[in-house]
This record gives structure tokens, sequence and C-alpha cells, in this order.
């Protein structure tokens, strides 16, 4: 039997939305786990006697899109049935699916599982904001951001879909200005037609409209340019202290410091310091021998330590304004 001819309706209904379905007829699904299935955990819900939550399976393909290891426990416990919601949507999707479930109950994803998964996500699903891939897969936006910046293979896109979702373009001047030029070619057309067309709100179309109308341009920054006014120069970023000096010389002065010695937390970011100098040497032939599926991970965590130092940088500035060494 074809799985479009499988359904529902050849399965007892034992609550609402929920099928009893043969184990035999299931299939393992495309599981978030790098490292597969836990068998531990596959015990521990077969010693289980309460009844487990039902899985989730794909209608179309009947692979597992939630709970494998409750599959996997009935099995062992010599059940011949399982409780099932089914799930429509694209494989895509169902992966989505799959990472949003393992992320909000079950066992815990790993880190590198959640990292993994993200990328994924963003190759299939590019104009889901940050934020939203974030919450899918329990990563903070930033992680999310570093990893969509250090992949070729996400499909650039000048929009994204929040959690709302509601449809914010990345350049908002860019989207304003190809509303005003739908208008122009149609000003018939509707604000939510208009909106979807060139990727920006209905709201964000409502207001190039209105500005339109009054005269005034479809980006609110060119009324500036239109009153014959110029933006304010922004101010010169400041020369970091200390360029120019090897880093070996000054973490040599540092390592001399009895002050910074004498203290644990001193200690402790004096060796933090020498293991950074020091190892900067290797890490030509650290970057060669990153196997090729760990490159974007290794990126994206090594991005990630940069911006940690570089806010411990942005600290110790403000604390040397604030006390007038700067």
């Amino acid at each position: 039997m074809s799985s479009a001819e499988t359904g529902p309706q050849e399965y007892d209904l034992i609550g609402p939305g929920v099928y009893a379905v043969p184990i035999v007829r299931l299939l393992p699904g495309d599981s978030p786990r790098l490292n597969g299935e836990d068998k531990v955990h596959v015990l521990r819900l077969a010693a289980m006697e309460t009844t487990l939550p039902p899985i989730q399976v794909d209608r179309a393909t009947m692979r597992v899109v939630d709970g494998i290891h409750r599959l996997m426990a009935a099995s062992l416990k010599g059940e011949h049935t399982i409780a099932v919601e089914f799930f429509d949507g694209s494989p895509e999707d169902a992966f989505l699916k799959s990472v949003e479930a393992n992320v909000e109950h079950g066992l815990p994803l790993t880190q590198a599982d959640r990292s993994a998964a993200a990328l994924r996500i963003l190759r299939s699903h590019p104009t889901m904001s940050d934020r939203a891939i974030a919450k899918s897969t329990g990563l903070g936006a930033q992680a999310v951001a570093a990893l969509r910046r250090s992949s070729d293979s996400v499909p650039q896109s000048n929009f994204r879909v929040g959690r709302d979702g509601k449809v914010r373009p990345l350049n908002s001047a860019k989207g304003r200005l190809r509303v005003a030029e739908l208008m122009r070619e149609n000003p018939d057309a509707s604000l939510r037609q208009l909106a979807r067309t060139a990727g920006v709100s209905p709201a964000t179309a409502l207001d190039v409209r209105r500005r339109l109308e009054r005269g005034s341009g479809p980006v609110p920054s060119q009324d500036r340019r239109d009153r014959g006014e110029t933006p304010a120069p922004k101010a010169p970023a400041p020369e970091p202290a200390g360029r120019g000096v090897p880093a070996a010389v000054t973490l040599e002065v540092l390592m001399r410091d009895p002050s910074l010695r004498q203290s644990e937390l001193g200690r402790r970011l004096l060796r933090m310091f020498r293991d950074n100098v020091l190892g900067a040497k290797a890490l030509t032939d650290i970057a060669a021998s990153v196997p090729s599926h760990c490159i974007e991970l290794v990126t994206q965590l090594s991005r990630d330590n940069s911006r940690i130092w570089e806010d411990f940088a942005q600290e110790l500035a403000r604390r040397a304004r604030a006390s007038g060494v700067a």
C-alpha cells in the first residue's frame, strides 16, 4: 500500500486526533541527534509504568517526527501499537517540527545537535528570522546570526519572517522604494499585494502610500535630503590603545605585574591570555587539521569567542574612561 493511501481511517481513534498505529508500520525519521538514539534513555522509558505521550508521525511517509525513543521503548516492551498524532507538511517542515519538539521536552539536544540543526534550518528556511530559529533550536539569536554569516550555503533573502509571522525587510529603504515603484505601476493594487511583492509588511506599504500622498519620499531618511539638509557625520572610532605592540611583549609585562599575580582572578586572567597568545602560533596548523564537516561549527564558536573578548575589552575601556585613565 502506498503512503498516499495510508490515513487515520485505517487506525483506531483512541483520543482527539490520536490513533493507535501498528509499530511495524512506522519508520525512523530524520533525527536532529548527531549521535543517534540514546539506548539508556530507551531503557528508562521502557521501565516506566505511566502512559507516555503520543508520538508524532509524518502522515505521507509514516516516518517518526518526534518520539523515536518512545517508539523503541514500546517495541522493547513487546507492544504492537503505539499512540500517534499525524503531522502534515514538507520534509523540511517535519525536521523543523522534530527539532522544536526535542527542544521543548524529552531528552535534551546537545549543543552540537542544536547548532547543526540551526544550520540545516537556515538552509531550508532562509527567510526565518534569527530569533525564530533560535526559539526553535534552543540557541541564542546571536549564535544563529553567526551561523548565517559563516555559511555560504545559506540562501540570501532581503526579508525575514519573525516568530509573530510578520514579514520584515532587511533593508527597509530598498523595500520602500520597491513599494513606491509598484504603486506607480499599479495604483489600484491592494496594500497586501504590494507588501507581499516587495517583501515588506502591510503597515510599511501603507506608510509609503501616505508619504507619497503628502509629497514626501517613500524612505523617511530622504526627508532631510529633500529639505536640503545633510545628515550629521559619524564620529570616527577611537584608536585602540596599544596598537603596534606585539602581544607577546604585552603579555610579558602583565606576567610580571604583582597585583595580577597575587590574586586568583588575576592569575586566571594571565593564564587565559597566555594560552591565547602562545597558542596563536599553532593556529595555522590547527585550522588545517579541522575536519571539513566541523568547519562551520568551529567557525561559529571562534567568532562567538571573539565577540566575548571584544565585550571584555569594551568593558575595560568603559572602566578606563570612568576612572580618567583614557
